[in-house]
């Protein structure tokens, strides 16, 4: 992952009120603070008039803008914007684990058996 910004949590609700991808676009750039300032632009390499036909829907954007821009806001309202229109339960989609994380899992189950071993089977 190639995340720039911090996570923002984002609610199904707020995806669903949303009725393009344009909408879902701004809501991306909205939850993170940016709205549609030059600052997110110029992270994203483009001008004004490019962002304007993204989000009005007369320009298609491509898939490494589209990734870089939710890695620099933080979240992924577009593409569960995308999903939702396709007919996915946002309630009951969950990313996958990183590498990392899964061996933290596995440390700290690591952890609690040898603390079971070591206390004589109490937590």
């Amino acid at each position: 992952m190639n995340q720039v910004s911090l996570p923002v949590e984002i609610h199904p609700e707020e995806i669903g009120r949303k009725h393009s991808l344009g909408a879902a676009i701004e809501l991306c750039a909205d939850l993170a603070g940016f709205g549609l300032d030059k600052e997110l632009q110029g992270r994203l390499g483009v001008d004004k008039a490019q962002f304007s036909r993204w989000q009005s829907g007369t320009e298609g954007i491509v898939w490494p803008k589209l990734a870089k821009l939710m890695d620099e806001c933080g979240n992924d309202a577009p593409l569960l914007w995308m999903l939702q229109q396709r007919g996915y339960d946002l309630h009951s989609l969950h990313k996958t684990k990183s590498e990392t994380e899964r061996a933290l899992d596995e440390a700290h189950e690591t952890i609690k058996a040898l603390r079971r071993v070591m206390l004589g089977g109490t937590k």
